[in-house]
């Protein structure tokens, strides 16, 4: 348990570090540009989510994410305990990864973002975003599939939500404690939980709905 948990609390922090710390240079080198900003943003984070679940998935499953451990522990796949566990690891992690990417860029220790992600559209996308996560890493069949469907998803989904697919309650956190890219505004923060949270139900409602066709055949 302790290797799963260090494990799941690293790669939380590593990608957290990366989305913000791609973020932070993309804004640097694109010269206003939003759009090639947004890009490499895209790219950075789709790299190390492969990355990452190629080399954690087998020691911990990389969940990386307390809405698949959630849906994981729905499914009877953890207990109770290893679900409390990673998520405590996962907010752990992605708050030290944003605090990372801050410092490696020379910026304040914290900060408190003041990028603006609010309103029905973008709760909807983010709804969105991670009905398709859950969706897209449960019917993965292995952990060799998921390293490369997860970051699939998640990179098309920063360019057809206007959310930019946060899909994950942690990395919201961490993401609201830089002023950057790639931030949040802490009262937003709620808001997008919540549209996370209901878009994991419908995620885990079409999971069980596809479980119980494939069943009957």
């Amino acid at each position: 348990m302790i290797r799963k948990i260090a494990a799941e609390a690293l790669g939380a922090l590593l990608l957290t570090a990366c989305v913000v710390g791609s973020g932070i240079m993309a804004e640097k080198l694109a010269g206003g540009n939003a759009a090639i900003a947004l890009l490499a943003n895209t790219l950075a984070t789709m790299a190390v989510l492969g990355a990452l679940i190629a080399t954690l998935g087998p020691i911990s499953g990389a969940h990386l994410n307390p809405i698949v451990s959630a849906v994981a522990w729905c499914r009877r796949q953890i207990n109770f305990s290893t679900l409390t566990l990673y998520v405590v690891a996962h907010i752990l992690g992605c708050c030290a990864g944003a605090i990372l990417a801050n410092v490696m860029f020379e910026l304040p220790l914290i900060q408190t973002s003041a990028q603006a992600r609010t309103g029905a559209a973008v709760w909807l996308s983010e709804a969105v975003a991670t009905l398709g996560l859950v969706l897209v890493a449960f019917r993965a069949g292995s952990i060799n599939d998921a390293a490369w469907r997860v970051p699939l998803w998640i990179g098309a989904a920063y360019w057809f939500t206007a959310s930019t697919s946060f899909a994950n309650p942690a990395i919201t956190l961490g993401r609201s404690l830089s002023d950057s890219f790639a931030g949040i505004r802490p009262d937003d923060v709620p808001a997008f939980i919540g549209a996370q949270v209901v878009g994991a139900i419908a995620g885990l409602a079409l999971l069980q709905l596809f479980a119980d066709r494939k069943a009957a055949t």
